[in-house]
């Protein structure tokens, strides 16, 4: 496991490069350009990689990919033969106590506030009911397609919009099931389209038609959409795959105005927002952003993973949106459609500290020094600044005076501890301040994990 993780980190690395070497492009739809402002505004989100792959407990589509690379490792070692099982799994998946009302509803007592949700991963298994293909859920050949949510992405979209959650579709631009992409006629030596896409332009051509489909089903039939999150940024015009992008946005935000569109490790006007995968900026980048991250070790399910413990995801939440980003956390669901009992209890312990902290985090912004020692400082439009400490692994009881470094508050400021109901002492040290916290709140703090201070000025001078 630990090589399969290592070595998804090493694919993000090199995407979040790819990325990186181009510009972030501005974009110029006001709507597009308002719809990105109350993302910011967000904060914390919810990613789902889920499908037939599960029934498995691998790495979602990977081993399909016939590169030699960890993640590509399979229990039956003849690749057609093991893809030949692996297209077998659509008959056999069915979730059947799948219900997407429950991940709802953890997820926003989580303090989530919007959803990504794998519609289709790169093997091309359709979570939602589309007319392109019979690779999906809802196709006769799958024991689940008589079920009542039979169409997943459809009750998912519903059920989490119940709960106030935005919608997002992940979306794989690359299908290693269409013969328009993975053609049978030649061998797939790698993740890429496997033919001559100059020597067979109207191949690709379908194939590009197929994908505008796809993206125009979900478009228009699957209810609000506020995201479209593509994955499998080699499928790219400098990498002499071009799908039409224009086509695609254009054509999606005719349905869904202002949908923020996220091209994702291709970079130009189509990546709105950029998400360095499993990892943390060291500081404020110029452009939004989103660190996408497992709250395990694997993005799909994967049978007696080890999820992150909840002080570490909620550090993670701190840092992250201390320097300006948001944080989507994925969890992957079962082959029987439940989510673990200790992503459950995460989420549980996450909401606490929400509830009592969120101040803090939503519709917040970068402040300098952004990060501080133990502290991490967010800030709000009037003026208000939170330092945020992040207490060790043992560490139960506030400390009796706290030393803030980077900024001073004026003299007449008041500084309050969330979750506690009176002001608190302090004085400025040096070009900081000391906060002094009273016995009774020290020995028994309002939350675990981080004490949030939050700093009024006194803007008078």
């Amino acid at each position: 496991m630990k090589k399969i993780v290592l070595s998804l980190l090493f694919i993000a690395v090199a995407q979040v490069g790819l990325a990186q070497e181009q510009p972030y492009v501005q974009e110029t739809d006001p709507a597009v350009l308002e719809k990105l402002e109350q993302w910011k505004d967000l904060k914390f989100g919810l990613l789902m990689h889920w499908g037939t792959y599960s029934q498995w407990g691998i790495v979602e589509s990977w081993s399909l990919c016939s590169e030699d690379e960890p993640w590509c490792t399979r229990k039956i070692k003849n690749y057609m033969d093991y893809c030949r099982e692996y297209t077998k799994l659509k008959t056999t998946f069915n979730p059947l106590r799948f219900d997407p009302e429950r991940w709802a509803k953890a997820a926003a007592d989580a303090g989530m506030k919007y959803v990504v949700f794998t519609t289709k991963h790169h093997d091309g298994f359709c979570m939602f009911d589309t007319k392109q293909t019979d690779y999906r859920i809802t196709d006769p050949a799958c024991p689940f397609h008589t079920n009542t949510k039979a169409n997943v992405a459809k009750e998912i979209f519903n059920a989490f919009r119940k709960e106030g959650l935005w919608a997002g579709a992940y979306f794989s631009k690359p299908d290693w099931h269409s013969n328009d992409y993975w053609a049978e006629e030649w061998a797939t030596p790698n993740r890429n389209v496997n033919y001559d896409i100059k020597k067979y332009p109207e191949r690709w051509k379908h194939f590009c038609d197929y994908t505008y489909n796809q993206i125009q089903e979900l478009m228009s039939q699957y209810g609000k959409m506020d995201i479209l999150w593509l994955d499998g940024g080699w499928v790219c015009p400098v990498n002499n795959q071009d799908i039409n992008m224009a086509s695609i946005a254009g054509m999606a935000r005719k349905f869904q105005p202002g949908l923020i569109v996220v091209d994702r490790a291709v970079g130009g006007k189509f990546e709105n927002y950029r998400t360095p995968e499993q990892q943390i900026p060291e500081t404020p980048l110029s452009y939004p952003w989103e660190t996408c991250m497992t709250m395990a070790t694997s993005w799909s399910y994967v049978p007696g993973d080890v999820y992150k413990p909840a002080n570490k995801i909620i550090h993670l939440l701190v840092d992250i949106v201390a320097k300006g980003g948001n944080f989507l956390l994925n969890i992957g669901p079962s082959p029987e459609g439940e989510l673990a009992d200790t992503a459950y209890a995460r989420l549980k312990e996450i909401g606490d500290w929400m509830k009592i902290n969120s101040e803090a985090i939503y519709k917040t912004r970068p402040i300098d020094p952004y990060k501080n020692g133990k502290f991490c400082f967010t800030s709000l439009p009037d003026g208000t600044i939170f330092a945020i400490y992040l207490a060790d692994i043992y560490e139960r009881e506030i400390p009796q005076v706290l030393e803030v470094n980077g900024f001073q508050p004026s003299k007449g400021s008041e500084i309050w501890l969330l979750g506690y109901k009176n002001k608190l002492s302090w004085k400025q040290v040096g070009n900081g301040f000391s906060i002094f916290v009273p016995g009774a709140v020290r020995m028994n703090p309002p939350c675990k994990y981080a004490w949030v201070f939050k700093v009024k000025m006194d803007n008078r001078d």
